[in-house]
């Protein structure tokens, strides 16, 4: 059986989803494992991370397995000029799986291809983060006891955010989904996605604003506006803080409603809402664990 890499949310099927949500509720149950006992696991982050990097890595702890990587790319070769190619071939020789992030789209695509191990694609740009995806499907089946026939809020930076970007193309898989993107013009979801929405017949409406809409969501999703992604740091200043979830706005919404967040949080989501009981974005990132737990297994063929 050849190796099985998780570069885009579409490399797996719906019905893997669905093994990952299986396998990431019992990991949650019994998070102390010994499946990776024997193996070694590369973290190779080109891009600075605090939650994906560090829940991998405990992921990987509480599956008795070794870890191996950089968390700085100037700790690394790459500073002294060593290619991605290069970089990959040495490492593929050195663990049992890689997990990369890094800041050019497609070079988890292109990793994958130079490896001999199975590569994890931990972000690419403003391309895709799948494992992110799938742990925020995760945090919907278990605050919502369902995958189908939801109606999702995705807020923000919609133009360079890999997380909607996955998320939007996994959820479609799922019966009637309702997609309300609300962002700026210069942050809108791009064409590309919305075409693909429009080829399943999968409905979807764009605002400007989403004050006296979101009684209809069932998942709030908010997005960083990422000043990293911005050549033009006045283009930032004008949508930064565009739009602030506050507490006080969750008032008239439905009593199943969650907000999430990727996470890290800038200004978009006030500190007042961390105490509602809709507020979910710190459970989510631990949800994280038990499916990067999940994800590392299933890949390996451990489970």
């Amino acid at each position: 059986m050849g190796k099985k890499d998780l570069i885009s949310i579409t490399d797996f099927s719906k019905e893997e989803y669905l093994k990952i949500m299986e396998l990431s509720q019992k990991f949650e149950e019994n998070p102390s494992q010994s499946l990776l006992k024997g193996k070694v696991i590369a973290t190779l982050f080109f891009e600075p991370s605090t939650r994906t990097r560090l829940s991998f890595e405990s992921a990987i702890s509480r599956l008795g397995g070794k870890i191996i990587g950089f968390s700085d790319s100037n700790s690394s070769s790459v500073s002294k000029g060593e290619t991605l190619h290069d970089t990959i071939k040495m490492v593929s020789n050195y663990a049992d799986m890689i997990i990369m992030r890094h800041p050019m789209e497609g070079s988890a695509r292109y990793a994958a291809e130079v490896s001999d191990v199975p590569v994890i694609n931990a972000g690419d740009g403003a391309n895709q983060h799948p494992s992110q995806t799938l742990l925020d499907m995760y945090s919907i089946m278990k605050t919502q006891g369902r995958l189908d026939d939801l109606n999702l809020f995705l807020v923000g930076d919609l133009k360079y955010g890999r997380t909607v970007h996955s998320l939007l193309m996994a959820l479609s898989q799922f019966k009637n989904p309702i997609f309300n993107f609300v962002a700026p013009p210069e942050l809108a979801m791009p064409d590309e996605y919305k075409l693909f929405l429009e080829q399943k017949g999968i409905r979807y409406f764009e605002h400007l604003e989403f004050n006296d809409i979101i009684n209809q969501a069932d998942i709030i999703y908010m997005t960083r506006v990422q000043k990293e992604r911005f050549i033009d740091p006045v283009e930032y200043e004008k949508v930064k803080n565009i739009y602030i979830l506050k507490n006080d706005m969750l008032a008239n919404t439905k009593p199943n409603v969650k907000i999430l967040h990727p996470l890290p949080r800038i200004n978009e989501i006030h500190t007042n809402v961390d105490s509602n009981p809709k507020a979910y974005y710190f459970t989510q990132a631990r949800n994280g664990v038990f499916t990067r737990m999940a994800i590392i297994s299933h890949l390996l063929n451990l489970q």
